[in-house]
């Protein structure tokens, strides 16, 4: 039986195990829109908290807890953006990807990323780091499979340009 499903039976201590293995992507790609992905993955784990949606396999699961945490990074910018107040301090903490990345050649394809258009980098996080099909992907990014394949095709054409422009 799988950890959410346990969770979902009643067993609490289940949620500590979907913690432990979702937590840290789901900041990993909230982080992509706000630099306060840790408070909003915990947001989004106290929906799951509150909620329990019905059942689902482990796939469905995961693209219900990306795709909540992507709605609440996106509300969370539309509300800054209403606000006219802006931080006077930088942001002190060091995002996990700048913690992740210890090479040379991996922080050469981070900066070509970076230099994709946030769409693109969406679709290749989403298929290849969090290894998501392209259905998964779709219901996420809320764009058809279809729409998702062309996405990475063109993502990974723009990727492979970037990196060529790097010499790698």
């Amino acid at each position: 039986m799988n950890a959410y499903q346990k969770y979902l039976d009643g067993d609490d201590s289940a949620l500590a195990e979907l913690l432990g293995e979702y937590r840290s992507p789901l900041i990993f790609y909230i982080n992509r829109f706000v630099c306060t992905a840790e408070e909003l993955a915990d947001d989004t784990f106290f929906k799951l908290i509150v909620k329990k949606p019905p059942d689902r396999d482990e796939s469905h699961f995961k693209t219900w807890l990306f795709t909540v945490g992507r709605n609440m990074a996106l509300d969370h910018l539309r509300k800054a953006r209403r606000m006219t107040e802006l931080s006077a301090e930088p942001e002190d903490t060091v995002s996990l990807e700048e913690e992740m990345i210890k090479s040379e050649e991996a922080k050469a394809l981070h900066e070509a990323l970076g230099r994709l258009k946030a769409e693109y980098r969406d679709v290749l996080h989403l298929t290849y780091f969090e290894e998501m099909s392209n259905e998964e992907a779709a219901a996420v990014m809320k764009k058809s499979k279809r729409q998702i394949e062309m996405l990475v095709y063109r993502a990974k054409a723009a990727l492979k340009r970037e990196l060529e422009k790097e010499d790698l």
